[in-house]
Formats: C-alpha cells, structure tokens, sequence
C-alpha cells in the first residue's frame, strides 16, 4: 500500500512537471498571421534627458503608466488572477476546441485569444502619453515608441516608450468674477480658499476640474441647488508670459437663469410606506414637516422629525439631504429612502423648494443560519454555527431584538498544540438595542452619530475535555456613542457575570491542589462589573492610519461599599455566592504606515494591562487575567506558554492554566506586502510577556520587577502569508523563538533549544492587529 501510495504521488508530479515544461518550452505564436506579432508587455518607460523622470511628480508618471499598460496575455478566468505563465495563450495554440461537454467547459474557462501588437495600438499610445502631459502642464512634449524583438523568437515583442517634456507651465495669475452679484461674489469667496489657485501652481486640467466641483458642492450648500459644476469655465491665456498660465474664472453663457437664483426650504412632506405596500394614508402635522404614514404601521412618530434636518424658510442645502438620508438609513428599519426637491409652483415667491421624503420600511424580521470558522486571540480556531433570528423593529422605533444560539468545535494553532485541549463551546445570547441613549443626559449627544443603548443576557457552556465544564450566565447594559469624529465610546454601568465551574476531572484538581492562586481564580463567584473604554480612529492621510483604544473597568467596588455600610466586615457575598473585586486598565495603539507608492505597509502595535485584585478577593479572575502567546500575540509561542515572568512548570508542556498574570507588556512589528493577486505576505517581530503584582510562592519568578524587564521579554519573528479577498482574511502565520524568558538550559540571548522547536505555525482568521 504504502509503495502504490509512493508511485502515485511521484506519477502526480511528473505530470505537473511536464506540464510546467510543456507549457515553458512549447511555442505561443504558431497560430499567428503571417504579420501578426505577440506583444509580451512594457519594456521600459524612459525619460528623456534623464533628470526628466525626477522633475515630473509621481502621480504624473502613473497616469502615464496607466495610459500605455496594456496587459499581455497570462490572465486564467478560471481563478481570476494573474498567472506567471500564459497557460491561456498555450491552450490557444496548442488545444482544438472541444464542441461539448466538460471538455469544452474547461476550455473556455482557460483560453485567451492573443494580445497582438497591432491590438495595444502604440501609435494611439504614444498620443495618449502626450495628451496626459499637456492636461498636467507639460506642453512642450513629445513621445515615441519602438517595438522590441525577441532575441529567439521575433513573432514576440515587448513595447518601449521613449518621453521628452520640458517644462511645465504654472499659474501666473488668477482673475475672478467681478463682485456684481451675490452669485458673483460667493464663487470668488469660495475660489480663494481654494489652494490651487495660487500662483506658481503647475497648470492640471483634473486640479481645474476638482476646484469647479468644490465651487459647485458649496454653492448646491447655499441655495443654489440647481448649479452643476459645467457651469464653471476657465479662460487660459499662454501667450503673455513665457511658460506661465494667465487664468481666468468665468460662468458658462448657456447656464440656465434657474441656476443662478437661491432657493429656500418650502414645504417637508415625509411618507412613510409599508413594506407590504398599500394601506390608509394617516396624516400628522408637525412643527417641520407633515408626516404621512400607511396604517396599519409600526412606527414611533417622534423618530422621524428627529431624523429630517430640513428647517421651511431656511436656504436650502444640500448637505440637509445628505444628513437625512444618513439618519434615517442609518435607523436599519427602512429598505429604500428617496428625498426629491421640487420647485413650488403655488407660491408667490418662486425661489422656492418642497422637500418630498418618501421611505418604505423593510421586513421587521430577518432570520439567518450563519456558518463560520472563528479564530480567537488565545490561538484557537474551528468551525461555528450561528442560528439567529433579529426584529428589526421591535417597538416602532428602529429597536433591535436579537436572539441567537451558537456553537462551535475550537482546536488549538502552535507547536504546543494537543488534542486534549480541543474544545467546544454552546451559547444562548438575546440583545435589545434601542437607537438613542435611555439614560440622563450623562454624555451630550451628537445628532451627527447614532447612539445605542443595548440590554444583553448570555448563557455559555464551555467543555475543556480531560479539565473542566464552565458555565457562564451574564447580563449587561451597555451605552454606545461617539460625540466626535474619530472618537467613538462604551460606558457599561452595570454587567453581572456569575461563573460556575460545573465538572472538574482529577488531572484539573491536581494541577489546581498543585497551585492555590490559580485554584482561587478558578471558584465560583459573581463578578459585578462598571466599564469605560474609548476608541480613536483615524486615517491621518493616504499613507498614515491610526487606532488607539483604551479601557477601565472595576469589579465588586460598589457592591463593597453598600456591604460596608450594612455592617459586614467579613467577606461578602452576593445571593450566598462570594462576588470579585478588582480593577483593571488596557490600552493599545496601531500605527500603520505605508511605503512607497504600492500596498506596502509598516504596522506598528504597542499593548499595555493591569489588574489587581484587594478587599473581597484574593485573585483577580481567570477570566480576566492576561495571557501571551498564540496566532494574535507572540506568534513564535503557543497561547499561555510563557510567563509569568521567569517562570516555568516543569516539562514546559501541558495545561498552562498557570501561565497568566495581572500586568501585560506587548510590542508587535509587521510589514504586510502583496505578493500576486490576494496573496500577501509579511515578516513580523513580537515581543512581550506577562507578570504578577503580587509575589507567588508557587511561581518563582513571576513578580514585575524593573530590573528583569527587558530581560523577561519574549522575542520572536517570522513570516506569513495572508489571503485577503477583503470579505475574509485567512491568515498563516510561520514563528520563529529568538528568545525564551525561561531557563532552557542554554545560554546567550538565543536560548531556544532548537530551531525545530522554535517554531510556531498558527493558521488564523483576520488580521493580528
């Protein structure tokens, strides 16, 4: 069996060996015309003289490259990427084209006719080159072309592109409208703010085209609604001074008079339609607007006036639609909004527009069967399940009920990994999610954002085989809202978690007999938890992201202090159960930077945590202790297999429930590049451990101490590739252990015992960070 298993897989590789030959060495143009050449891409683009290509910015030279990239033949439809081989050519050439049958299924899929020469056009090419030159400026231009034979085959041929352009001519002077009109002066205001229009600027036809959008965007902002940016015209004068451009602002003659007058806000009328369609029209005056809705409906009538931003009588504004539309879009309730402004006709004073808002709300329930492979920050990962069924709409005003089962088979990533640490995990969670903070007015809301008030009630059953069964029942009320931009909010006030350990076997009892620390951080208790975290996120520029979040929490605080007043100095305990106490604090931020031009990026990650436990409780939870290691940490470690500190149980291999602490240090590097198509790669560099606050006898080496800090960093590096088709990231990552924080029993700063076994492969979804 094994020898047959043996031919078999050599038999597989001789024929993709011969297939890879075949298709390297056979010919690609026997079936071209006589006069028919291949064209086998670009082969160069230069720049005459050469100092040329650094005076002409980046983005020129890319329009240019985009002008003349025409791509070569090596497209397979089949996989719909690139291939480094034009199999579709060589099926062309070398394949009959089945007439039926799978046969003919897998042909079509995998031939391309050929890219001839005479197909790229480069005498179009070469026009096209000088025309993006002229619209940038550089008007003293030429280009040319010659076709380069192949040396072994002259039926082939790759195409360069020879460039001259001289200087190119700037800004000399801006001249605007004259101040006749309110229109008139209104463009002008607008034009000076404009950075483009300084002189010096080098002349752009897209830069001239983006300025007259901006004057038109404003101008559709202060009543002039019907203004298209077609009707703003420039007048350009080359001929007063040499390589300067004289400019000048006009406004189309044929702009239509209705373009040119302010229009108000008159009448809002909003219609609320059923998803069902039909229904009795119930009419309701408000201060704003008239609202009409189609009984029988679900629907608060407060929430739409809340949501329209028109104002009768004000000049009308574009951006009020674009508001309106957000608000109520962003409700989830409605599946089409339409909002039209229409000349009023009836009134006296034509200049103005009525505003019809027409919304047809959207089934109230949406059930789903959601099948998923998770990867959790502890490194495992395995298939999901997810059965939810959501109103959408539950009392009329955009609230959101939710009900959901879930399970999920979990294994884990790493070279420590073992069967006996496969797991799964059963849970019943309900949610009610209202659009709007039920709450005094503790935070200033912001109608530019949607605020969330959300009441959440979970049961989970998680099953460690050969360890424990743990139950979790936890109920919570979360308030969600970002008063800013860039700044977005979670206030929990109240999450009450109690935590049972349901089945332990004799191998966890032992370990935990073996350790009362992380015995006590395993009981069954109540946690009554307060929570603030924020989260600030920015893209900076095209090239430079930022994400920073931090997070305060505290446990059993107040529930002390109540116990405290009544008298109880002893431990206190909540429904006969003893309840936590602790604080902690997280905070992490990402800095991703991009090189070059490409999709290359440098992505820096810095994490920070502590936690401590006093009063009612001896340890801080399990649950909320920290961890290093695995898919989302150290990728050169398996998930809690260093730390605290120095410390390490003997073996090194096993349960690792010891190996967490209450202080965390994180400090993660990776540069992310494409490599073909959806694939990218990366090389990353992490380090960082965890520690303990308090001295543990049974932990020799955990506690923090300053001066063993950098010593007790992990290190680790690797490689990974990335699938990225943007819906879903399936990411591997390859480890490699430079430093252990442990004595493994050699010296240096690379103890790791062997390279075999100082790798880690964790097979993940997402991204790390």
């Amino acid at each position: 069996m094994n020898l047959r298993n043996k031919l078999f897989s050599i038999g597989i590789k001789a024929c993709a060996a011969a297939l890879f030959i075949g298709v390297v060495s056979c010919s690609t143009t026997s079936r071209l015309g006589k006069d028919d050449v291949l064209y086998t891409g670009i082969k160069k683009i230069e720049y005459v003289p050469k100092d040329a290509q650094k005076k002409i910015p980046a983005e020129v030279k890319d329009k240019v490259k985009t002008a003349v990239d025409v791509p070569p033949n090596n497209y397979i439809s089949l996989i719909g990427m690139r291939s480094p081989l034009p199999i579709g050519l060589w099926v062309y050439n070398h394949w009959n084209a089945p007439q039926k049958g799978w046969k003919r299924k897998l042909y079509d899929k995998l031939v391309e006719e050929p890219v001839l020469v005479s197909d790229v056009r480069p005498e179009l090419r070469v026009k096209m080159i000088e025309n993006e030159l002229a619209d940038n400026g550089y008007f003293n231009n030429s280009a040319s072309y010659d076709l380069v034979h192949g040396k072994k085959n002259s039926k082939k041929a790759k195409i360069s592109y020879t460039i001259s352009a001289g200087e190119p001519y700037l800004l000399d002077s801006i001249q605007l409208l004259p101040d006749t009109s309110y229109l008139y002066h209104k463009i002008d205001s607008i034009a000076r703010r404009i950075p483009y229009f300084t002189p010096g600027e080098r002349y752009s036809v897209d830069s001239l085209s983006a300025a007259r959008v901006k004057i038109a965007n404003e101008l559709r902002n202060r009543g002039f609604y019907f203004f298209q940016p077609e009707y703003i015209e420039y007048l350009a004068d080359s001929t007063i001074t040499k390589e300067r451009i004289a400019l000048r602002l006009t406004v189309a003659r044929n702009t239509p008079p209705f373009a040119l007058e302010r229009f108000t806000t008159g009448d809002v009328t909003v219609v609320v339609n059923r998803n069902t369609g039909g229904g009795t029209p119930d009419t309701i005056r408000e201060p704003n607007l008239t609202l009409v809705r189609m009984r029988p409906i679900k629907l608060r009538t407060a929430m739409i006036p809340e949501c329209v931003t028109f104002r009768p009588g004000r000049t009308f504004s574009v951006r009020e639609m674009n508001r309106t539309q957000t608000y109520l879009s962003r409700l989830g309730i409605f599946n089409s909004i339409q909002i039209g402004a229409y000349p009023d006709t009836t009134a006296m004073d034509k200049r103005r527009l009525n505003v019809l808002v027409e919304c047809t709300l959207d089934a109230p329930y949406e059930a789903s069967i959601e099948a998923n492979v998770s990867s959790k920050s502890n490194s495992y990962l395995g298939p999901g399940l997810t059965v939810s069924l959501t109103n959408r709409n539950m009392f009329g005003g955009g609230e959101q009920f939710r009900i959901g089962l879930t399970g999920s088979y979990e294994w884990q990533t790493g070279h420590d990994r073992s069967s006996v640490f496969n797991s799964y995990e059963i849970g019943l969670n309900t949610s009610l999610a209202f659009p709007r903070l039920l709450a005094p007015k503790f935070v200033r809301a912001s109608r530019r954002n949607l605020n969330w008030t959300r009441f959440n009630l979970g049961l989970d059953l998680l099953n460690r085989p050969h360890y424990f069964n743990m139950s979790q029942i936890s109920a919570s009320i979360n308030y969600d809202w970002q008063l800013r931009k860039y700044f977005s909010y979670t206030f929990t006030p109240l999450k009450l978690t109690y935590i049972k350990v349901v089945r332990t076997t004799e191998l966890f009892d032992s370990i935990i007999a073996a350790n009362p620390a992380v015995g006590l951080s395993f009981r069954d208790q109540f946690i009554p938890q307060m929570s603030w975290s924020m989260v600030y996120d920015r893209q900076l520029n095209r090239d430079n992201l930022i994400n920073v979040q931090t997070s305060v929490s505290e446990a059993g605080n107040i529930s002390w202090a109540l116990w405290r007043m009544c008298g109880v100095k002893s431990e206190k305990r909540l429904f006969g159960m003893p309840f936590s106490q602790f604080v902690k604090g997280t905070a992490q931020a990402v800095y991703s930077r991009r090189l070059g031009s490409g999709d290359h990026w440098l992505v820096s990650r810095i994490y920070g945590g502590i936690a401590h436990a006093y009063g009612n409780s001896a340890e801080v939870p399990y649950s909320e202790q920290f961890y290093v290691g695995g898919a989302n940490s150290i990728r050169a470690f398996s998930v809690r297999s260093i730390g605290p500190g120095s410390y390490h149980p003997e073996g090194g291999k096993g349960n690792n429930f010891d190996e967490t602490g209450t202080f965390k240090f994180e400090f993660n590097m990776e540069y992310r590049f494409p490599i073909y198509g959806p694939l990218h790669g990366a090389m990353f560099l992490d380090s960082g451990n965890v520690w303990l606050l308090k001295n543990d006898p049974m932990r020799p080496g955990g506690k923090l101490e300053g001066r063993n800090f950098f010593k007790e960093l992990a290190l680790g590096t690797g490689v990974g590739l990335r699938f990225d088709i943007s819906m879903l990231v399936i990411r591997g990552d390859l480890g490699i252990g430079i430093h252990a924080p442990y004595d493994t029993g050699k010296g240096g700063y690379y103890n790791m015992t062997s390279f075999k076994n100082s790798l880690a492969f964790h097979l993940a979804i997402g991204y790390p960070f």
